[in-house]
């Protein structure tokens, strides 16, 4: 009689067993994952063994891509630095000194990729935004721009570009910066995108902020050491990270960026840009 009422007492206190989420239109099916190419994944160890993973837009910055593939394979980065952290900006990786030899094969004045192929958007935003007649996300998980004329990756949050000096330099690719605050759509067909921090961005937009003109650190004290930066595809395979995109050429992606654009009430509906759109990637085993 004792256990039993023990028993009883014991399944009182016990939390209710909660019945499985809905599943939902705008939720994701698990054939809408896609594999990212591990030549496609750039990974950034930082001296307090922070890891940031960057994925390369390898199709729509040939140039750039295969420079910044070159540069990881020798090396470059290892030992270099994150030298400028500008509140509500950028933060800013490479060599502070813009001194050092490129490695060999780099180009050092790749092709104009500030603009891209076409605007293959698979989703379109119903509404144009300040900064062009028509945005949307391709197929493979990139916010692309358009006026009707050319397209162009947005310089969203996480998104990464190429530093460069004054035209017709389009940078090499060694100086490497993501916007941390708000978006920095201002850049957008001036500075080529080569690529998205989809892990590891709250290391990069964490970091002390510089009172120094535009951010840069004025004493190598204040920089954040870079241990290593490595493609994935150059990591022994058992210790590779491997990760998947959310596809969006499909409906469950329309009709969840139908409800980024118009929320639910009691949320006022303004719309959405296509920087507030979040572009889903996951870490998979390997």
């Amino acid at each position: 009689m004792l256990i039993s009422l023990l028993a009883l007492a014991i399944a009182a206190q016990a939390p209710p067993v909660m019945p499985p989420a809905p599943v939902l239109p705008s939720d994701a099916a698990e054939g809408d994952w896609r594999a990212i190419p591990d030549d496609e994944l750039l990974v950034m160890t930082l001296a307090t063994g922070k890891t940031v993973v960057i994925r390369l837009a390898a199709r729509f910055a040939p140039e750039h891509v295969a420079n910044v593939r070159t540069l990881a394979r020798a090396g470059w980065w290892n030992g270099e630095s994150v030298y400028r952290v500008q509140e509500n900006w950028v933060a800013q990786w490479g060599d502070p000194s813009e001194k050092k030899a490129m490695a060999p094969g780099v180009k050092a004045v790749p092709a104009a990729e500030f603009e891209i192929a076409a605007f293959d958007a698979a989703q379109i935003l119903s509404r144009p935004d300040s900064y062009s007649a028509r945005s949307g996300i391709t197929a493979d998980g990139w916010p692309i721009a358009g006026d009707g004329k050319a397209a162009w990756l947005t310089h969203c949050y996480g998104m990464v570009g190429v530093a460069r000096d004054a035209l017709p330099s389009t940078g090499s690719g060694s100086e490497l910066f993501t916007p941390i605050g708000q978006s920095a759509r201002r850049l957008d067909r001036n500075y080529t995108v080569v690529g998205r921090i989809i892990e590891g961005m709250q290391y990069l937009s964490a970091l002390p902020r510089s009172d120094a003109t535009m951010g840069f650190y004025a004493t190598p004290g204040e920089r954040t050491g870079i241990a290593s930066v490595r493609l994935a595809s150059d990591i022994p395979a058992a210790e590779r990270p491997k990760f998947q995109y959310r596809s969006t050429d499909n409906p469950r992606f329309a009709a969840y960026l139908r409800l980024r654009e118009v929320a639910a009430p009691p949320t006022v509906p303004t719309g959405a840009s296509v920087c507030d759109v979040p572009l889903a990637v996951r870490r998979v085993a390997g």
